[in-house]
This record gives structure tokens, C-alpha cells and sequence, in this order.
């Protein structure tokens, strides 16, 4: 039922397709209490992976943006770090157990979610850089005040985030056409008969094996 994620792919609210993957995902395995996080949400009506569920499909959940003149109402202006992430799930109150988490932060995504502890969404979306051939697993490292400058340098490949991925328990099911977004599901919640596909046929977006960087920053191999 998890094989078809592309020809569902929909924009409603979202950027790209997101919207629509993600209603086929929770069509395929339910939904429990319908709550969501979200950080990096903008505005969280506008390029928002979460915006459809919760203005058209009723979910509740937490919104967190770090940029200041963004971060509006219901959006809380909080910057999610490895450090604060868990204490920023218990001050809002999030449920141990959810549905949705979104990561998209454009520098720290893979060690803010390898930061996660106590916290198990049944579904994970998580940007990533298209930049890394399918076989490297790299990120940058971890810098607590790291902002994206328009760079290729910033995130994590898709193959490093696919190995923590499954070193959380999750595997990889999706990775958008249009937009550098992927989907991960919680074990437990794959179908009895699904059958993991090769990351190269999962994404298109294999732009070249290492970007460069004229800063000659380092990566961090995984």
C-alpha cells in the first residue's frame, strides 16, 4: 500500500507534494490522536507539511519556528537545538506517542532528530540535502547556532539520515519528485508485506557525490 507514495503526491497548503503523501501514509495505517509537531513551520499556514491536517482535517498539535518575524500565532517562536528539543516537547506538553513530526530547520535536522528521547512519532518528514550521491552519509556538524546560508552546505544526506533512521527504529518509505523531503515510518507501523526499496530508487535527486563548498567547511561522516 506504501509502494504508490509518488502518484499521491499533492499540494494542498505544503510546499510541494507533502500533503497529499502524507494523507495516503495515515490512510495506509490510521491515525492515533491526530497531534503533530512541526518546526521550521514558517508561518505554519504557508509551505507547511502540517497546515492541511490542521485547518482542514482537524489535528492539533505544536508549531515552532525560530525566525522572529515569522513565528506568529499558533506558531510558537521557539529555536529548536539538540539541547533544548526534549524540554521544548515537555514545556508545550506533547504526547509521548504522536503522529506526525516534521523537521525541516535547513542545517541541524539530523542531530536534532537523533536528539529526540521519549518522544516516538509514528511518522517522521525530514528535509535533507540533495546534494550527496546515495551512497554517502554525511552532515554537517553540530553547531548549537548554525543558520543556513543559501549554501549547499547544510543538512544531512539522505543515506545518513536513513541509517539513524533505522537506528531509531524507522524505515525510509519515500522521498518527494519535487522537493528534498523524506518520509520515514515507525517499524512497527509498516505493513506486514512491505519490502524496503534500494535508496536509489527511492529519490531522484542525486545531484553530485559531495557538494562543494567554497568556505571549505567540513561534513561529518556518519
Amino acid at each position: 500500500m506504501l509502494r504508490d507514495l509518488r502518484a499521491h503526491e499533492r499540494s494542498f497548503r505544503s510546499q510541494s507534494g507533502e500533503d497529499g503523501v502524507l494523507l495516503r501514509i495515515f490512510e495506509c495505517i490510521g491515525t492515533s490522536n491526530r497531534y503533530f509537531v512541526e518546526f521550521g513551520a514558517k508561518d505554519g499556514c504557508v509551505e507547511s507539511n502540517t497546515a492541511h491536517l490542521r485547518i482542514d482535517h482537524g489535528w492539533t498539535g505544536l508549531l515552532m519556528e525560530g525566525d522572529d518575524e515569522r513565528a506568529r500565532p499558533p506558531v510558537q517562536n521557539e529555536f529548536v537545538t539538540a539541547e533544548n528539543v526534549n524540554a521544548l516537547f515537555a514545556k508545550y506538553r506533547v504526547p509521548p506517542d504522536f503522529d506526525l513530526l516534521s523537521i525541516d530547520v535547513d542545517g541541524n535536522d539530523y542531530w536534532i532528530w537523533k536528539a529526540v528521547d521519549g518522544y516516538r512519532p509514528r511518522v517522521v518528514v525530514i528535509e535533507y540535502n540533495i546534494f550527496f550521491g546515495p551512497s554517502v552519509r554525511k552532515t554537517i556538524p553540530y553547531s548549537a547556532d548554525f543558520h543556513w546560508d543559501k549554501t549547499p552546505y547544510h543538512g544531512a544526506s539522505l543515506a545518513a539520515l536513513q541509517k539513524l533512521g533505522r537506528e531509531k527504529g524507522y524505515t525510509l518509505v519515500h522521498a518527494e519528485s519535487y522537493a528534498p523531503n523524506a518520509f520515514f515510518l515507525e517499524n512497527s507501523e509498516l505493513p506486514a508485506n512491505f519490502v524496503e526499496r534500494p535508496i536509489e530508487e527511492i529519490s531522484d535527486w542525486w545531484l553530485c557525490e559531495e557538494p562543494d563548498d567554497e568556505l571549505n567547511r567540513p561534513w561529518v561522516s556518519i
